[in-house]
């Protein structure tokens, strides 16, 4: 029998934990190579590059512990406004005492247009119903608060984040046993057809989006008017109409 794990990390070196990095391995190295940019960093999990195949030049990994970069909290990130094009979660929400100011520091610091990609796990599946049966052991990653995927939508939607894309995975329950596991591997693609709202993680893609300012001028009359010097305000004229006036000085 397996000692229980003790931090994410730990649990992630067990047979359960090794086919959720292949599913999402899989998935993000498809994803982040087709994002471009200057700068991309990965919060969390900073023992797994899931930046690995992103071709964005600058490339750091940031969080409170582990072999990062970038050493800070993730609640307060040490890094300008508006300067990261690529942002990868991988299942940090879930375990932080306050996601929605993660988020809140993700926006911040991505650039408009920049991407966001979270991944979590699913409380609507098989791996959630394991969570509820183990939720009080604080064994990972059962002890963790899953997010829906609902509630995390509605959560970036606040922020100004629209939705790109993303997908489930990972819909083998969740057995300890490696050869269980390879039983279940038809399910893969059985689930992506038949279920697709029960994988026990997902990922979710989104890009943020500032409201753009839609410039209001006036309507110039081109027709230049002989021997008229250039008018400082608006002037009256016939219908009632205002007209500016511009004309070079010759």
């Amino acid at each position: 029998m397996q000692n229980p794990a003790s931090s994410l990390l730990d649990w992630l070196q067990t047979p359960l934990g090794q086919y959720l990095l292949e599913r999402e391995f899989a998935y993000l190295d498809s994803v982040v190579a087709d994002r471009f940019g200057f700068n991309a960093i990965q919060i969390g999990l900073p023992e797994y590059d899931f930046l690995r195949a992103s071709r964005i030049p600058l490339r750091c990994q940031a969080g409170p512990t582990g072999s990062v970069r970038l050493k800070c909290n993730s609640e307060d990130l040490p890094i300008a406004g508006n300067s990261v094009d690529l942002c990868i979660l991988p299942h940090v929400l879930e375990f932080a005492a306050n996601p929605h100011q993660i988020l809140r520091e993700v926006q911040r610091v991505l650039m408009p247009d920049g991407h966001l990609i979270v991944t979590g796990f699913n409380p609507r599946s098989l791996w959630g119903a394991q969570r509820v049966l183990k939720s009080g052991s604080g064994q990972y990653p059962w002890c963790g608060r899953f997010i829906t995927l609902p509630r995390l939508k509605d959560w970036l939607a606040l922020l100004g984040f629209e939705v790109a894309g993303g997908r489930m995975s990972c819909y083998a329950p969740p057995l300890g046993r490696e050869h269980w596991l390879a039983r279940f591997r038809f399910l893969e693609a059985a689930g992506d057809r038949w279920w697709p709202i029960t994988g026990g993680v997902y990922f979710l893609d989104a890009i943020k989006r500032v409201p753009g300012m839609r410039v209001i001028t006036p309507k110039w009359d081109g027709r230049a008017i002989a021997n008229e010097a250039i008018a400082s305000a608006p002037q009256q004229v016939a219908r009632g109409r205002l007209r500016l006036v511009a004309k070079e000085q010759e």
